[in-house]
């Protein structure tokens, strides 16, 4: 646990107990086109995990996509933020034009390099799959060639495991 959010009162210990979060927020019924509410019952770490969840979640999804942002994603990530004030975590998102975002120290707080680590893990994996697909000359992956597939990955895996990009190279 990050000393300096221990202090800010961010993060709570498992003795502390912590009183229960009520999280309401709406979501759109389309079946039947009307408003339905839905009641989640949080404690507040586990509403501090819900904060990063969806942080991490809009990022997927709208970090890369410049103009063309899934809006309504956005919104209720805004939504769900706007919520750290009433739970004494008003360090963790701030206000611009009317519209709750997560704060710098959010960003600042470790959930960047979580992101970092886990696209690290899909890079190397899908670089890996790729390149075993390649030596395979893209073959269909079937039942009878699976197995030497998944052995071609993990020698690659195991390749970017100790030497990272360091051996790759491009012949043009």
């Amino acid at each position: 646990m990050l000393p300096a959010a221990r202090k800010q009162g961010l993060f709570f210990s498992d003795s502390r107990i912590s009183r229960a979060v009520l999280l309401y927020y709406t979501i759109l019924n389309d079946l039947k086109g009307v408003l339905s509410v839905v009641k989640i019952e949080l404690t507040e770490k586990e509403f501090r995990r819900l904060l990063d969840m969806v942080y991490i979640g809009n990022w997927i999804l709208n970090s890369t996509r410049g103009e063309d942002r899934f809006e309504d994603y956005d919104l209720v990530e805004s939504k769900i933020f706007s919520l750290c004030k009433k739970y004494h975590m008003d360090a963790l998102y701030e206000n611009r034009l009317g519209t709750a975002i997560p704060s710098v120290a959010f960003e600042d707080g470790g959930i960047h390099e979580a992101i970092a680590d886990y696209e690290d893990t899909v890079f190397f994996e899908i670089l890996a799959e790729e390149l075993a697909r390649r030596d395979m000359n893209f073959e269909p992956v079937t039942q009878d060639n699976f197995d030497e597939l998944a052995d071609r990955v993990d020698e690659y895996i195991e390749e970017f495991e100790t030497n990272g990009i360091d051996n790759i190279s491009l012949d043009k």
